[in-house]
């Protein structure tokens, strides 16, 4: 009886321990790895649900049985954040605000994902509006016009940096003189402490190292930069500058290395020192076929890494009649020196999304709305099982609860995944 007993309070509390919401763009560790195991599949995928929603790139994020998704109401000019019961997708309440009125290209919708603390969801529209809403009643907090309030320069394709949450602190690369990265109040907004000058990129960061020499790694318009989140201060720099100005992936950390990488200039592999009293990195390699568009790289394991690339922009490929059409590759690479150990060619044309479960599978999301089982063989690609979807999207999947959540141009979709 007591072994029956023990059994099943185990059991209990492995199922509780799996099951973890997805409060932020990439997930609760922002490195796109789910809690979930997933088995391979021969049937296609049960969708639970879909509703209806604007436009947008953002990602949904699912916190305490709701899905949020930040958008752009068809026809105004406006934006909002909707919550919706993960159990039936119904929509349980919708917040918009006004913003300023301007045409970005390639879509006028959001691109940064929420981030939820501490029961609020902070969004980042395209037009650089920061905004704190209760989690639960959808009421705003606070409101802050980061392109007005430090007079940054607008992005072609709009401010897409998801907030980050830290120390009581909402991070952000806003981009001005005096205020490249910005640490905002997550209470009520204000100025915590503001640095640097370099530009904004369409890149997220990311968080490392320990609480005492805790640092933020950003990838700006000038390069690859750690900086302390107490209090700014900038630990180390290394260029990175994109001839477009296109940086869009998020640094990827994988023990001491931390690769970025972007259209023009191509990957890049840096090496933390973090035995030091100020942290330090410095560059081991680069790679000029290594060019990310805005998949974020997944590592498997401590030597390998998994990244969609783009192809290299070209004035020939941009012509009429051009017989190189861009498409988007699969690579599996060592981490340490680089070298890659196998392609796989066109998963999308620019885009396909990575997402490591916890029994070190991948889930390849693909441009066209193909989802993809991939075993993570360094020797080899093995793809384990395949179904679509979704329309084509460019936004990155939540995976919570064995379901996986996606939003493509017209619908957000719930989709059961076989553990």
């Amino acid at each position: 009886m007591h072994r029956l007993v023990a059994c099943f309070v185990f059991l209990l509390v492995s199922s509780v321990a799996v099951a973890e919401d997805w409060p932020q763009w990439l997930g609760p560790r922002r490195d796109g790895s789910s809690a979930e195991k997933v088995t391979p599949w021969k049937k296609p995928l049960t969708v639970l649900w879909k509703q209806p929603v604007g436009e947008g790139n953002s990602s949904p994020v699912v916190v305490g049985g709701r899905v949020y998704l930040h958008t752009k109401p068809q026809g105004k000019n406006e934006e909002a954040l909707t919550a919706y019961d993960v159990k039936n997708g119904k929509p349980l309440w919708t917040k918009t605000y006004a913003r300023e009125l301007h045409v970005y290209f390639y879509g006028n919708g959001p691109r940064a994902t929420p981030a939820f603390a501490d029961g609020k969801l902070y969004t980042f529209g395209i037009t650089g509006v920061l905004t704190c809403f209760d989690a639960v009643s959808g009421n705003q907090h606070w409101q802050v016009d980061t392109l007005k309030e430090f007079k940054a320069p607008k992005l072609r394709f709009g401010a897409s940096c998801s907030p980050i949450i830290d120390d009581g602190k909402v991070l952000l690369n806003v981009g001005a003189k005096g205020a490249s990265i910005v640490a905002f109040d997550k209470n009520d907004g204000k100025v915590i402490w503001k640095t640097l000058e370099d530009g904004a990129t369409y890149s997220s960061p990311i968080l490392v190292g320990e609480p005492e020499i805790r640092q933020v790694v950003f990838l700006t318009a000038k390069g690859l930069v750690g900086a302390a989140v107490r209090d700014g201060s900038v630990f180390w720099e290394i260029p990175l500058v994109d001839a477009l100005f296109e940086s869009s992936i998020t640094p990827v950390s994988s023990g001491d290395y931390i690769f970025a990488s972007s259209i023009t200039f191509g990957g890049l592999m840096a090496q933390m020192d973090q035995t030091m009293a100020i942290p330090r990195a410095k560059k081991i390699w680069t790679k000029p076929e290594y060019n990310c568009y805005f998949s974020t790289p997944v590592p498997v394991g401590k030597d390998h890494l998994y990244f969609v690339t783009g192809t290299k922009p070209s004035l020939a490929a941009l012509l009429p009649g051009s017989k190189k059409p861009a498409h988007a590759d699969l690579r599996c690479i060592e981490l340490a020196t680089g070298k890659e150990l196998w392609k796989r060619e066109k998963v999308g044309t620019y885009h396909a999304s990575l997402t490591r479960t916890a029994d070190g599978k991948l889930l390849l999301l693909e441009e066209e709305g193909d989802l993809a089982l991939v075993d993570p063989n360094p020797k080899e690609f093995r793809e384990l099982a395949r179904g679509k979807i979704c329309g084509k999207t460019w936004a990155h999947p939540a995976v919570a609860d064995g379901r996986l959540y996606i939003r493509d141009d017209k619908e957000l979709i719930c989709v059961e995944l076989p553990r």
